[in-house]
Formats: structure tokens, sequence, C-alpha cells
């Protein structure tokens, strides 16, 4: 009996819209996924719901400018080079009609096959899962979904945003995963050099593990699971797009 996870349909994708609440939620593996899909051509959007301008003991009007510059960082290291920073309160997201409204207009405009976000469960990463991370999955996946239907947010449509439904969602960190990235040594590389872009924060965090070494076993992990010697490993929700 083959339980290996099933390698992710993506070869004929054109574009992966990452939709996370903070700076660095990109960067604890995810990031590898990016870094192979960016290395194929496909073009990978990052768009950060908040600007965690909360996430540091300094006042949010000097976090909020350093920690996009990190996140700048981050993309230039796999790849990215559309970056996009909401202006919702960090720490106190919502996933509300406007939150929502927010994610279909995104959608809307990127047209990507894909939208990953990060995992939104109550208990998440050994703990109990942090309010924004869980606000920001909730209201992407309706946000995606509200996205493909023309009669929810009807100024969009006015606006000449017309109705795009994305073939997948893709959840990372999720503990039930079913799909895997395969993704090769220089992907695990960037991916660590990724995480460590945020410098301040993790200066901040103080007892922060070594991107270098947990990164690449959190890889190695997703790897065995899906027979390669590295992978990141998705929740995948088909919408009805994966098979073509």
């Amino acid at each position: 009996m083959n339980d290996r996870l099933a390698v992710l349909p993506d070869s004929g994708w054109e574009r992966v819209l990452c939709i996370v609440a903070h700076p660095d939620d990109m960067e604890y593996g995810a990031s590898a996924a990016v870094s192979a899909w960016t290395s194929r051509g496909i073009e990978v959007i990052y768009a950060l719901l908040t600007a965690g301008e909360a996430g540091m003991a300094e006042p949010p009007e000097i976090v909020a400018p350093l920690r996009r510059a990190e996140q700048e960082a981050a993309c230039d290291t796999v790849g990215v080079s559309d970056l996009r920073v909401l202006d919702h309160p960090d720490g106190m997201l919502v996933a509300d009609l406007d939150l929502r409204r927010d994610i279909a207009t995104l959608v809307r405009e990127t047209k990507p096959d894909a939208v990953l976000t990060a995992n939104f469960d109550f208990e998440a990463y050994g703990g109990l899962n942090q309010a924004d991370h869980r606000a920001a999955g909730i209201a992407v996946i309706d946000g995606v979904r509200d996205a493909a239907n023309p009669w929810v947010f009807r100024e969009l449509g006015r606006d000449g945003l017309r109705a795009w439904k994305t073939k997948a969602i893709l959840v990372a960190g999720h503990p039930e995963p079913t799909h895997a990235v395969p993704v090769s040594g220089r992907d695990v590389e960037r991916a660590v050099r990724s995480l460590e872009c945020h410098e301040a924060y993790l200066a901040h965090i103080g007892d922060h593990p070594e991107p270098s070494v947990f990164i690449p076993e959190i890889l190695a992990e997703g790897g065995r699971a899906s027979g390669a010697e590295h992978a990141v490993v998705l929740r995948v929700y088909d919408l009805g797009g994966l098979g073509d």
C-alpha cells in the first residue's frame, strides 16, 4: 500500500497568490514551494493582510516599515517581486465582510490558479493558534469563493473586476496534508535565507530556533511523506479545477 502524499498537479499553473496575516508567515517552510514555483516561471504574489506592526516592542510606526523591508528582502530571496500589504490592524484582524471583500478584490485583480494561506486551526504549531492566523484563513476560504460569485460584492463587477474562479486553495502547515511540492536543495537554502531576512523580528523573539536547523528538518519530513528528499506539504481543497 502506498501512503505517500500525491504531488501537487501544478504543471500548467501561471500564477499563485499567497495571502497571510503577517510578515514572516510565509517563511516557515512554505517559501521553499514559492522558490520552486518561481524557478519554473510561475508568478507568485504575496499579500499580507496586516503590516505586522503590533509584533515587536517598538512603536507600530517604527515596526511597520521595518517589517515591510524585511519581507521585501525575504521576497527577493525566493523570486517574488509583487508584495502587497493591506492596512488591516495587526492583532485585531476580523474575518468580516470588509476583509472578505479585500480578498475577493485581490483574487479578481490577480487571477491566480491557486491561493495559498497558512494553517488557521484553533490549535496549531504546538499550541493555541494566533487570532490573526485564524481570522485570515477563514476569510481566505470565504473570499476566494466570493471572488467566483458575480452576485457577491457586486460593486467589484461594476468597477470592472469580473468574477474569477480559482482552481484550488492550499493550506500550509496543516496537520493533515493531502499533497506535496517537491523542492530542491537550492529551494531549501533559499527558504532558510528568507526566514533569516526577518532579522529584527527574530531578535525580538529572542529564543527562536535557528532557521538553518529547523527549516531543513521540516522540509525533510515533508520529503519522507512524499517520497522526495525535501518537500512542502499542503492541505489542498480542490475548487473544481485542479485536474484542468
